[in-house]
């Protein structure tokens, strides 16, 4: 089973920690799905097998009128073969959520809603300068769930200058009291050449505390668990039967077709990756010319790219699959630098699996570096 990601560059308005993108003139927008379009067209035999998850992300979707997220679905439907209980998400904007546009979306097909919460409070909201308010955010939640949106997603930022530890406690709370199955929770990071970034070099908003979000993870951690969530992924916590089907399959090594400006493309062997400017991306498919970059994926660049995936999860790195896949020799070599992590007890070994403690993952992406061959 395959993924399908479709990024969407409209934003309605910037956040400090962002680099975005269009306006949602009825230029820009009838351009770039047109453009779209004609790349699922010339794309159709990218993937060989039934798509499993349709993924609408990137900046803003959700702006877009419900027609047009219709026919882009439609499309893919055309093109490919969608399985009939495909899980189908799409990005959403707490003050982009209406009754009306929720039953837009659900008739258009889309069954599982990502919703941009941040935060519950309106201090941390104006900060990231974000376009709801803390009435929206909730008030979001409880209005697609009345409208059958039960599948649903939040995200929350935690590091934040004015995130407080009683605030993080309550953001949490507030969403498993709300009976959000999903929790993707990021830490904020500062981007190069973004408004945040500049900001905090002028000395305008103080800077990102790494100790503090690091404090904040943790608790995290034990909340989540207390409320009966899987941390399934570094970022990711649900309920059983919960977890994002989509998300997953980047994690478990599945093949998926990346659409529009700057999307990633995976089919085992290759990685390819769409031109990030926007009107280059829609010239080049009036010329019927796909935009792309591609890079043959060497056997080591495999080996690292599944060490640094799984180890983000909670089943962790198949010591069976890196001696099945890649050889005895790369197993030795990856036990032998695994080691010293087991003994700091950031790492465990269990039933043939490396995962990584709640300690390790404070570190994960550098001990996978550590891992590498």
């Amino acid at each position: 089973m395959s993924g399908i990601y479709i990024h969407i560059p409209f934003c309605k308005k910037a956040c400090h920690y962002c680099n975005f993108h269009f306006s949602t003139s009825t230029q820009n927008t009838d351009g770039f799905l047109a453009a779209l379009e004609k790349e699922i067209e010339l794309q159709k035999d990218y993937l060989k097998d039934t798509i499993s998850t349709i993924y609408i992300g990137g900046g803003t979707p959700s702006i877009l009128p419900s027609a047009k997220i219709e026919t882009i679905l439609n499309k893919i439907k055309q093109i490919f073969k969608v399985d009939a209980n495909a899980e189908i998400t799409l990005e959403a904007n707490p003050d982009d959520i209406t009754k009306v546009k929720l039953q837009e979306w659900k008739k258009a097909g889309i069954n599982r809603l990502s919703i941009g919460v941040q935060s519950f409070f309106e201090n941390d909201l104006q900060w990231m300068n974000r376009a709801h308010n803390a009435k929206q955010a909730e008030d979001c939640i409880t209005l697609a769930q009345s409208e059958g949106f039960n599948n649903l997603t939040i995200d929350l930022i935690y590091g934040t200058p004015t995130l407080t530890d009683e605030n993080w406690q309550h953001n949490v709370s507030k969403a498993i009291a709300l009976g959000v199955n999903h929790l993707s929770c990021y830490a904020l990071t500062v981007e190069p050449k973004t408004a945040l970034e500049k900001m905090i070099r002028q000395h305008k908003v103080a800077s990102v505390d790494p100790e503090k979000q690091a404090h904040h993870f943790e608790l995290l951690m034990e909340w989540m668990q207390h409320a009966g969530f899987e941390h399934y992924e570094i970022s990711n916590f649900a309920k059983p039967g919960f977890r994002s089907k989509h998300n997953s399959s980047y994690w478990q090594g599945k093949h998926y077709l990346g659409l529009g400006p700057s999307a990633h493309s995976f089919n085992g062997d290759t990685r390819q990756w769409n031109v990030a400017n926007n009107a280059l991306y829609i010239q080049s498919l009036e010329k019927n010319i796909l935009p792309f970059e591609i890079e043959i994926l060497t056997k080591e660049q495999q080996i690292n790219e599944y060490i640094m995936t799984a180890l983000r999860t909670i089943e962790g790195i198949s010591l069976n699959r890196i001696e099945q896949d890649f050889g005895n020799e790369i197993l030795e070599k990856i036990l032998l630098e695994a080691r010293q992590c087991i003994l700091n007890k950031q790492l465990e070994e269990s039933e043939n699996f490396l995962k990584t403690t709640n300690k390790g993952k404070l570190l994960a992406d550098g001990i996978a570096a550590d891992l590498f061959v």
